[in-house]
């Protein structure tokens, strides 16, 4: 059985199972743990989740590259979760749609859509259809797309901490971050109150380690990929 990574101040929910496009089965690893989006393990090679997808509005935040954000998407996509991108950088994200398959008519499958960073109507997200909305918008984003409803997730991608986003930091029921240069490991220090071998750890992360912080939470873990499929989607573990 999987460890679940989550806020333990918050109860995590669990999402019912679904039935996704076969395409998209194969073009990445589902999460063996039910509701859980495998990403990782730990040193003991025990698999890592994220209840990403819980029947009560949550935030993420995610300090590193676009490889940890792009996987993080497509396990959400395995486990039936609506996507919706929100990128000043669309071409980067234009193979996580491509993973979902089209319609017979060629255009893309809805529930995996790529937006402009401006205020659009969402899906209702559902029991049924959770929504994972992906915020790409920089280091210092607006709250555009903040989570008011069960089973809405919003994943804020961050480059790199920058003091305006101390709020923004605070108020996630998780955070995941990669590797920081010392500047903004004292930061992190900073926001989250972390002792100095915590925030010594962030400087010496490996391209393939995160940490997932949350309130009683400090989890390191690696990130894994097991599918050739999502291999050559994402190419090779990478901090950028």
């Amino acid at each position: 059985m999987s460890s679940r990574l989550r806020d333990t101040a918050h109860k995590a929910g669990v999402a019912p199972e679904f039935t996704v496009d076969p395409n998209l089965l194969d073009a990445i690893s589902p999460s063996g743990d039910r509701g859980g989006i495998v990403l990782g393990q730990d040193a003991n090679g025990t698999p890592l989740s994220i209840a990403a997808l819980r029947s009560e509005p949550t935030r993420i935040v995610l300090v590193g590259g676009l490889y940890l954000a792009r996987q993080v998407t497509l396990r959400a996509m395995a486990v039936g979760a609506w996507i919706v991108i929100a990128t000043g950088r669309e071409q980067a994200w234009y193979p996580i749609q491509q993973a979902a398959g089209t319609q017979p008519d060629g255009r893309p499958l809805p529930h995996v859509q790529i937006r402009r960073l401006s205020p659009v109507e969402l899906p209702r997200a559902s029991e049924n259809a959770p929504l994972l909305v992906v915020h790409d918008g920089g280091p210092t984003p607006q709250d555009l797309f903040p989570p008011r409803a069960p089973w809405h997730t919003t994943i804020y991608v961050l480059p790199y901490l920058h003091p305006q986003a101390t709020s923004l930091a605070n108020s996630a029921d998780l955070v995941l971050m990669q590797r920081l240069p010392v500047g903004q490991a004292e930061l992190a220090a900073r926001i989250w109150n972390l002792p100095p071998q915590m925030s010594s750890q962030l400087t010496g992360l490996q391209d393939d380690q995160v940490i997932a912080l949350g309130r009683n939470l400090w989890r390191p873990f690696r990130l894994v990929t097991n599918s050739a499929r999502e291999q050559q989607l994402l190419g090779p573990v990478t901090r950028d």
